[in-house]
């Protein structure tokens, strides 16, 4: 499974995100979209963070952990 985390500088948000993640064992890729704005065409998040898994947004902004966790078992 391919997971990443779509992000900007300084976002207290996605700093949640990648805590809930390291919490349920989940190894992810940090893409900063100011650096790699590609992401932003192909993905058009509004809110950071934007959650991708295997090539599709399944969450933007910061999601519950019971989600989350649905989601990857």
């Amino acid at each position: 499974m391919n997971v990443q985390v779509l992000t900007t500088p300084g976002c207290s948000n996605c700093l949640v995100l990648e805590k809930i993640l390291d919490q349920l064992g989940i190894k992810y890729d940090l893409i900063d979209v100011t650096e790699k704005p590609e992401y932003l065409e192909k993905y058009p998040i509004f809110t950071a963070p934007g959650l991708v898994i295997d090539g599709k947004l399944e969450f933007t902004g910061i999601p519950k952990k019971e989600d989350l966790q649905k989601r990857f078992s």
